[in-house]
């Protein structure tokens, strides 16, 4: 097991996943206040041309809020590109055939899913954090936090949805072992979450509704108690179908 998580944590350094992963948490975690720190400036320069259709450009006033509401919309683009990095973290491993050589020197197959796994979720919680830290550090130093209230519940459960994502690309990983297949798999599935969320009867269940963002922020505002659970269930799942899916292949 040790040596599984040497071999992935020396992949990601030299083949440049956790440098990439780094500079993309920090970019998009100082893109949010950058954003809404010039938005008053462009809207400024776009005033004149604006005023010539007929559209009056009133001053615009930011705050941390504003901040937080580009963080949000960030936050979907960066676990995008996350999934992609991490799209071919075991079918790579099928496709040259590397994982056959530690299997028949007796490695569990259960540890090479738990490997990648804790690689894969620290990569996640490391790079997620960072880009939530360097926001809300430029946030405080600009603004004032205090009033975007509820912020930490509305920020972990984006991490939350970050971790079943996780738990999808393992799963398609096993089940489809080539190419872009993993990638494609939970493209489809977060697509699907997201279209039963627009169903009433439903959505109060649906993993999408950890994406809310913003509309957590506020307060007394109601968290989506049930949708948490069932996106935790259905993380332990996917965990547990990738194990018994790998202790079936040959």
């Amino acid at each position: 097991m040790l040596a599984m998580l040497r071999k992935e944590w020396m992949e990601n350094v030299r083949g440049g996943r956790l440098l990439n992963l780094l500079v993309l948490f920090v970019i998009f975690g100082i893109m949010s206040p950058a954003i809404a720190k010039l938005t008053p400036w462009l809207m400024e320069m776009m005033a004149e041309e604006m005023a010539e259709t007929g559209l009056v450009v009133t001053e615009v006033e930011v705050d941390a809020l504003t901040s937080w509401t580009q963080f949000f919309k960030n936050i979907p683009m960066a676990l995008l590109a996350y999934a992609v990095l991490h799209g071919t973290v075991l079918t790579k491993e099928f496709e040259t055939g590397t994982l056959i050589l530690f299997l028949t020197k007796g490695l569990a197959r259960w540890k090479v899913i738990a490997a990648k796994l804790l690689m894969m979720v620290f990569t996640w919680t490391a790079g997620y954090w960072l880009c939530f830290g360097i926001t809300y550090g430029y946030n405080a130093y600009f603004w004032d936090n205090s009033v975007a209230e509820g912020l930490l519940p509305a920020v972990w459960l984006w991490w939350v949805f970050g971790l079943w994502m996780i738990s999808l690309l393992m799963l398609y990983s096993v089940l489809l072992c080539r190419g872009n297949g993993p990638l494609i798999g939970t493209g489809i599935s977060v697509l699907v979450v997201y279209l039963l969320s627009m169903v009433p009867k439903i959505k109060t269940y649906c993993p999408a509704q950890l994406m809310g963002g913003m509309a957590f922020i506020g307060p007394e505002v109601e968290l989506p108690i049930e949708a948490l659970a069932v996106t935790l269930v259905l993380t332990l799942a996917g965990v547990g179908a990738s194990v018994a899916l790998m202790n079936r292949w040959s």
